[in-house]
């Protein structure tokens, strides 16, 4: 039961994401994640074969349902160029994502504090504050196509505009390398949030 509770919670958490940068996109003018359809929280909107059904199962096979799930939704859709806030509206959109993960995280840390849960229903309600914890500092990290490489480049001055260049060129690898052997500090981090929120 665990193990398929978090695959829901795993393409939920993905679609809470997206549709967020959507939702912020639209609001600062630019309607092509609403032209797209992307605006809705309907799974089947965001799938991306890949990264939201073949890797997510074929974790879940190869760790028998107990190890650590992973994957991604479609990008939504967006074009900076209708954006009436030229100079932040890139780093707005790319904050919207990893902050609506962080709200579901505290939303249901609240209830785990304050509600009186069964042990089960406490259980799965931690799953859900872990896996929107994951992948709200997951996307904040500065790598390419990740949120934190958009958050990163609208920070910095046009000069390192060759830097912006050369890491969305070797973004890819630098996230693999990340994935395979920086994930470890990712979910220690994680784990210290959680338990500094759960108490």
């Amino acid at each position: 039961m665990f193990a398929i509770f978090t695959l829901i919670v795993l393409l939920f958490s993905l679609v809470i994401h997206e549709v967020s940068h959507g939702w912020m996109a639209e609001s600062l003018g630019d309607p092509t994640a609403k032209d797209e359809g992307r605006l809705s929280l309907n799974p089947l909107k965001h799938l991306d074969l890949f990264g939201s059904v073949i890797v997510p199962l074929f974790l879940f096979m190869a760790t028998s349902g107990h190890g650590p799930l992973f994957g991604w939704a479609k990008p939504v859709p967006v074009n900076p160029h209708n954006f009436r806030d030229k100079k932040w509206g890139m780093l707005k959109v790319a904050l919207a994502g990893p902050l609506a993960n962080f709200m579901v995280a505290l939303f249901f840390v609240l209830i785990i504090r304050l509600a009186p849960l069964a042990e089960t229903m406490v259980s799965l309600l931690q799953i859900v504050v872990i896996y929107n914890l994951l992948w709200g500092f997951f996307n904040l990290m500065p790598i390419p196509p990740l949120d934190g490489s958009n958050i990163v480049f609208s920070l910095l001055p046009e000069r390192f505009s060759s830097l912006k260049y050369s890491l969305y060129r070797y973004g890819p690898f630098l996230l693999l390398f990340f994935i395979f052997f920086g994930f470890q500090f990712l979910n220690s981090l994680v784990f210290s949030v959680f338990n500094l929120l759960i108490g």
